[in-house]
């Protein structure tokens, strides 16, 4: 490999290299395993397995009310209670992000300690991870599990606080579309291959190992605590520390203070970030909104198996993963807007197909569905790409400190619309059309933005 190979351009303004004449490449990839090292905490833990079979089902309800059986009424409040608590406490820890995660950012930007900060994150996330190994299948278990998950959702969020912003750190304005994209990417490849390994070994039986307990899903958390660990050390070795100190620390509290001037400032210097911040709230809500309802819809409105279900989620992140790392290049060459405009009208247009044509059977979720998928993807990281390009410098984490509180403010639109739409018009197919009304709502918003000139704000 030549030394070309081995570099990535940058120019005397790139962020947090104010003096270096490239990015090693070894820097950018052990930067984009951090998404990779992360991402069984959303996909195993929080999304498909821990959660979804484990956690919510009846081995932590009163035995008493689980012999009475499934069909009778106090079986199914309890069932309900179960999903409703879990929901409670991710509940809190949303809240809890928005309030800390753009002050903890801005403390993060003045004192020059990003890595550090996210350092701290990832430890506590694999101790919340790996601490999962306690919940037995007890009804006394379960706010154990539920506590460790809502407090792993927190240091998660602020940890990518802190890994959003070291973007600028190993890329340059013309390279920044598609290390965003590499690491979304490798993100959505991560999540695939710890679920294909959850799947192998309940192929093999856990390979006659005893699963009583909860053993299984116990030890799979373990497994992906050390998954995290394995992966995620490249960071805290390649990628520097952030050494600008561009202004004094000041207390937790006295930081909110701040944060409103802060606000202030954005709002008569850095409009058009804002005003980012504000649409992408909306359309990311979307965003999410497709992969949380998109199997219900396979199943309920296409009456797709749990086998086709399955098959069908490991080909959209598959195609999301791959789709994302492409069109990295794509914003650096035509600009993250336009590859977020591109990919939120698809996802509308995909999305009103389904609606209109479901009648015609599961062939239309299958192509429409992956194409939808495929776009979700690069409208995401083209999104943080944006945002770092229009940050005003040396207050990256700040600014993604609000990324994440926007975005968890606007966290109740997509389920809000997806439940009104099928209570209005009585079917499943419907709430596709409430998820699709978020998502155009954000690109409207976003075209009524106006970008700064190329170059940081």
């Amino acid at each position: 490999m030549s030394d070309h190979d081995d570099v990535l351009p940058a120019t005397a303004d790139a962020p947090g290299h104010p003096d270096a004449d490239s990015v090693p490449r070894q820097q950018v990839w052990a930067w984009a395993l951090w998404d990779w090292a992360t991402q069984p905490f959303n996909s195993v833990i929080i999304t498909f397995v821990f959660t979804a079979l484990y956690l919510t089902k009846d081995s932590f309800m009163d035995p008493a009310v689980v012999e009475l059986g499934e069909n009778d009424p106090a079986y199914k409040a309890a069932s309900a209670a179960l999903d409703a608590n879990l929901g409670w406490g991710i509940t809190v820890a949303g809240i809890l992000v928005a309030v800390l995660a753009p002050v903890l950012g801005q403390r993060a930007d003045a004192t020059g300690r990003r890595k550090s900060w996210l350092g701290w994150m990832t430890l506590l996330l694999v101790a919340c991870v790996g601490g999962l190994y306690f919940v037995e299948a007890t009804p006394d278990a379960f706010w154990l599990g539920v506590g460790l998950i809502a407090v792993g959702s927190i240091v998660a969020e602020i940890a990518n606080v802190n890994y959003y912003a070291m973007m600028t750190q190993v890329s340059t304005p013309s390279t920044m579309g598609r290390v965003s994209g590499l690491g979304w990417g490798l993100g959505y490849m991560g999540g695939i291959v710890a679920l294909v390994i959850v799947v192998l070994l309940d192929t093999f039986d856990w390979f006659g190992m005893d699963t009583s307990n909860g053993m299984a899903y116990r030890l799979i958390a373990v497994g992906c605590a050390v998954w995290t660990l394995a992966f995620a050390w490249p960071l805290f070795v390649y990628v520097p520390e952030t050494k600008v100190r561009r202004r004094p620390t000041v207390g937790l509290l006295r930081g909110y203070a701040v944060l409103v001037a802060d606000l202030r400032r954005l709002w008569n210097e850095a409009r058009s970030t804002l005003w980012f911040l504000l649409a992408s709230a909306v359309y990311r809500d979307g965003l999410a909104g497709v992969f949380t309802f998109g199997a219900i819809i396979a199943a309920k409105a296409f009456g797709f198996s749990d086998q086709q279900v399955i098959i069908f989620g490991i080909a959209a992140n598959l195609v999301a993963g791959v789709s994302t790392i492409i069109f990295g290049r794509f914003d650096d060459r035509w600009g993250p807007r336009r590859v977020i405009v591109l990919s939120l009208a698809t996802i509308v247009g995909a999305g009103l197909v389904i609606v209109v044509l479901h009648s015609v059977g599961a062939i239309v979720f299958w192509i429409c569905g992956l194409l939808l998928s495929g776009m979700v993807g690069p409208a995401q990281a083209a999104s943080r790409s944006l945002l770092s390009r229009v940050s005003p410098e040396g207050r990256e984490a700040e600014m993604f400190g609000l990324y994440a509180t926007t975005g968890r403010a606007a966290s109740f639109m997509a389920p809000a619309m997806w439940s009104l739409s099928i209570t209005i018009f009585g079917a499943t197919i419907w709430g596709t059309l409430g998820v699709i009304a978020v998502v155009a709502l954000g690109l409207a918003l976003l075209v009524l933005m106006k970008t700064p000139q190329p170059g940081r704000a």
